[in-house]
Formats: structure tokens, sequence, C-alpha cells
């Protein structure tokens, strides 16, 4: 019974129609009659050819440690990134199991019970939260590691798109996406592919591949630059941060907000449906795609106004989001002339955390 359950469910699931174009089937492209539909046994993507990317990803993270641990960290230490993390809180058994067992932000009432208790002023235990909850942040030279690695991963993965879409014929005439769609040789995107998950997965799942690498190569040109941006600031070379995160900003927003809608989606929404027309699986792929351009609009709205911030201050500064809260000096400052958490030093550079708006910049994606 169990067994013809998961059969009706897979033959539900793989449901040529809603799947692959009129008059294809699963068969077909099993058969693997050879290279755009002559002989010579072309390969064709397989649903089970996504599991390969599991062993994959371990393969990525091992090599990740390596990287973060022999050369990310001596590169930090050798631009001056500090392994410090932020003030400890003092150890106090009340507060702390309140902290792990009840609440992280306690409200007014409950700080003058422990306030009550403790014989300590309600200033002084809410000084005491933000440091417990600042003391389980990661260092920045932590930070500058995972970005360093991420700024590798990210260039390395665009170069390696670009090499080899470069000579497609597709990423000049975005209409040979379609031709003689689904029966097309997939090998040299195969890895690329397997990189990532989500919308691409589902692509190459019904051999959507082309259109693939296009949407994957136009995302990636950005991403590395947003981790330069991140390395400088932990460094604090705010200049090059100001200068690379504007870069990052000028090409996410020209490639999502100009080259994406008139490009890809121009393709997928379009000359895909004079050319092979819509299937209900084609209006699933082109959903998510135009839920992305969504996304893209509210991501450069949040770019912009960074931007424009640092434009007014002269720097790029930390953003209302930041993932570590400001000290009891820094709230001590704010009752002067100062900015807040906007203040800088001598030489123009953010020191507040050594911490630039990461959490708006991601999105990373």
């Amino acid at each position: 019974m169990a067994a013809a359950a998961a059969a009706l469910l897979s033959a539900w699931f793989w449901n040529e129609r809603f799947w692959l174009p009129h008059n294809v089937t699963w068969a077909d492209l099993a058969a693997a009659p050879g290279p755009e539909g002559g002989g010579g046994g072309a390969r064709y993507p397989q649903a089970g050819h996504v599991l390969s990317a599991f062993p994959l990803a371990l393969g990525i993270f091992a090599v990740r440690l390596l990287f973060e641990r022999f050369i990310a960290k001596p590169c930090a230490i050798k631009l001056g990134v500090q392994d410090r993390g932020p003030h400890r809180a003092q150890p106090n058994a009340i507060l702390e199991k309140v902290f792990t067992s009840i609440t992280k932000c306690p409200d007014g009432r409950r700080l003058e019970g422990l306030s009550k208790q403790l014989d300590w002023d309600v200033r002084k235990i809410q000084r005491w939260f933000r440091h417990r909850r600042n003391q389980d942040k990661p260092t920045i030279l932590t930070k500058f590691c995972e970005s360093m690695w991420r700024f590798t991963f990210y260039l390395s993965i665009f170069s390696y798109g670009l090499k080899f879409i470069w000579s497609s014929p597709w990423f000049w005439d975005t209409r040979q996406c379609w031709y003689n769609y689904p029966f097309q040789d997939f090998l040299i995107m195969f890895v690329h592919h397997l990189a990532t998950i989500g919308l691409i997965t589902f692509s190459y799942m019904n051999n959507m591949l082309r259109v693939g690498t296009l949407v994957l190569c136009l995302h990636d040109a950005s991403d590395f630059l947003l981790e330069a941006a991140k390395l400088a600031n932990y460094a604090k070379y705010q200049r090059l941060c100001d200068a690379t995160f504007i870069l990052f900003g000028v090409v996410f927003i020209v490639t999502r907000l100009g080259i994406y809608p008139f490009w890809i989606l121009n393709t997928t929404l379009f000359e895909s449906w004079e050319l092979i027309g819509p299937y209900p699986s084609w209006w699933l792929f082109n959903g998510l795609l135009v839920t992305l351009q969504v996304l893209h609009i509210i991501w450069s709205c949040l770019i912009i106004r960074i931007a424009y911030k640092a434009l007014l201050r002269g720097k790029v500064s930390k953003d209302d989001r930041s993932d570590v809260e400001s000290s009891s000096e820094e709230d001590d400052m704010t009752s002067n002339s100062t900015k807040g958490i906007f203040s800088t030093s001598s030489n123009g550079a953010n020191r507040i955390n050594g911490h630039v708006a990461s959490a708006q910049w991601a999105e990373e994606e």
C-alpha cells in the first residue's frame, strides 16, 4: 500500500504536462539522441543529478574551513584586524538565568523587578543585557575571514560561469535559449548548476540550463564586490570601503534593475512564449523570476538609502539594523552633541564596532 501511494505521489509530482512543453516526455530526455537532436549520445539532466550537490556541498564546506584558517586569518592578522570581541557582561547568576531562560530583552516591568532584587539601577541592568547579547556575536576577525571566503568564492564562480557562457550563442542572442528546447546539452554547465539551490534546482530538473546560466552569471556579478567592501571595512580602509560599496551599488542596480528585466525577463516571458509556448511549469518559473525582480527593487532601494546617507556624511556608516549593539560608552555619547552611532575617528573612518551596514547589504542573494 505504501509503495503504491509513493508511486502515485511520484507520478503526480513528475507529471510531464506540468514540467515539459507539449509533445515532450521524460523518456525523450532519457533516450539521449545526441547533441542538439542528432546522433552521438548526448547526456541530459536527470533529477537524480541534484543529489550530487550534497557531497559537493560538504567538500566546499571543508575547503572553506581550510581557507579561513590558513589563508584568510593570516591575511587578516597581517592587515591588523584584531581578534577582539565585544565587552563581556559582568558575571551575574540571576541575570544570566533570566537571559537564558526567560528573555534576552526584558521589558520595563521586569527591569524594575530586577532592579529591586539586585539593588541595581535600571540603566545598569539594561547595559548588562546589552553586553550579554553582544558577547555572543562573532569577532571582527571572524567576520573578515567569512567575508574573504565569500569574496573568493563569488569571484571564482562568477569568473567560471562567465568564461563558459561568453562563447555560448545564447549569451549574445537569448532566443537561442529556446531553440530545440529541452534537447540541449548540459555538460559544461553541470558544476555551475550544482552550486545553486531553489529556482536553479527546478530549472535544472526540466533542462532550462541556458537561461539558468544567464541568471546565475548576472547575479554573481555584484556579490564579490559586496564582500570586498566588507573586507576593506573590517581592515579599517574606509575610503576603499566607501568606493567599493558605491561600485557594488552601481553594478547591483544596473544588473538587477536594468539587465535582468530587459534581458532575462524579456526572454523568459516573451521570447520563450513565441518559440515554445507556455506550459504549467513555465508559469511557475516565470512567477518566481518576477518575484525575484520585486526583491531586486526592494534591495536596490535599501542600497540607495545607504548610499544617500553615505553621501550626506561623507562615509558609509552603520545602518539601524547593525548586528552589534552600541556599547554603554556610545549611549553616554548620545546625551551630548555627537552623532551617536555615526561618530567618526580623526581620519573620517567609521569606528563604531568596525562594522558597515552589512545586514542591509546582504541580501544576497
